[in-house]
């Protein structure tokens, strides 16, 4: 199963090597973990890292239900999903991005962009559907004081633990592909940051049990960011489709409020309502104060360095405006005025109107200047 065209072969293990075939490589890999279920002597291994682990069967009015809570045995399970996340992100590249560079063709650095939003778009497309799904599921919208009460949350459904599973291993996959992709040093900061970003607070939502609160902003956050990589798609297409950025702008900063009133809402006040208060590891449960606190800092910062960001890019396109604006009015002041010929009769050129189908032609006088 070959990724990449290659038309130029490498040593093996060289650098070259390596980002060329590395989503082969990581096939290899998945295909190994996938044959050891079909053994008895290693079904046991290969099962950690396929299926979520930790799970508890419990009585419900339904009747017997499995949950599920976290532990050092998910890293396994992440892993392995780290790996089809650098395959699927070499299928979409080769197969669906590939093809539509090659049509466009577009510069070195809007290639970059181009491919960054079509492998994003596609994620949030599905982590959007994926997380309102989720909400629907659980009845967290028709019910918003449940994303603070019987707080803390331990037990998960398998989707609900599933989907944070896959979120940390998309991230994380996100990491080594900077170097396969070859993306240019200058870009690399920037992409980091939203990366780190990301991996902190779903990392920080899994392991302080604020999983239902977590799902929520991060439906907000990728549809947000959906509607972005959309618009700059369009953008790379054609681009006299800017008015997708404005939809886009409104939509940002109307997340932004959202998400820092659900995160008072349900940390400031609900949280510290609810009866289990103090920190205890073994029960999972982190309702102490400075906690409570921190959570609130660190999503405050990120959502006011995210707004500040926003509005200085905004000012900045702004001000490119209104001069390219003015430098169009000083260009069409100085541009002399060109005075009107006239012909032999005296009367303007364009006055004569020329004749149709072999008609004479007709004179109209026109005054002059």
């Amino acid at each position: 199963m070959a990724f990449r065209r290659r038309n130029k072969s490498y040593p093996f293990f060289s650098q070259e090597f390596l980002i060329q075939n590395h989503a082969d490589i990581v096939f290899s890999l998945v295909i190994f973990i996938l044959i050891g279920l079909m053994f008895e002597a290693t079904a046991k291994t290969a099962i950690l890292f396929i299926q979520p682990q930790y799970n508890v069967t419990t009585l419900s009015p339904e009747g017997e239900v499995t949950l599920y809570h976290y532990g050092w045995k998910d890293s396994a399970t992440i892993l392995f999903y780290f790996f089809i996340a650098i395959i699927l992100h070499a299928v979409v590249q080769e197969y669906l991005l590939d093809k539509v560079n090659r049509r466009l063709h577009l510069s070195k650095s809007k290639n970059t962009k181009f491919n960054e939003s079509g492998q994003l778009g596609v994620f949030h497309l599905v982590s959007s559907v994926w997380s309102f799904y989720v909400l629907i599921a659980e009845g967290y919208l028709l019910h918003p004081s449940s994303l603070w009460e019987n707080y803390p949350h331990v037990n998960l459904r398998f989707q609900v633990k599933f989907f944070y599973l896959t979120q940390l291993a998309y991230w994380l996959h996100a990491l080594p592909e900077l170097y396969f992709q070859k993306v240019r040093k200058e870009e690399i900061p920037r992409q980091l940051k939203y990366i780190c970003l990301y991996l902190l607070h779903i990392a920080a939502a899994y392991l302080l049990n604020l999983t239902r609160v977590g799902v929520v902003l991060l439906f907000l956050q990728y549809v947000s960011e959906l509607g972005f990589h959309i618009a700059r798609l369009f953008y790379f297409t054609d681009e006299t489709h800017q008015k997708a950025f404005n939809m886009w702008a409104v939509s940002f900063v109307f997340t932004r409020m959202v998400t820092l009133t659900l995160m008072f809402l349900a940390v400031g006040f609900g949280l510290a309502r609810v009866e289990n208060q103090g920190l205890d590891l073994e029960m999972g449960n982190f309702n102490s104060v400075l906690i409570r606190m921190t959570v609130l800092l660190l999503v405050c910062l990120t959502q006011s360095w995210l707004l500040w960001k926003f509005i200085r890019f905004q000012l900045k396109r702004w001000r490119e405006f209104r001069h390219e604006q003015a430098i169009r009015k000083k260009a069409a002041a100085k541009q002399p005025l060109r005075p009107l010929k006239r012909d032999s009769l005296g009367n303007h050129e364009n006055g004569v109107l020329k004749a149709e189908n072999g008609a004479s032609p007709r004179i109209k006088k026109l005054k002059s200047p």
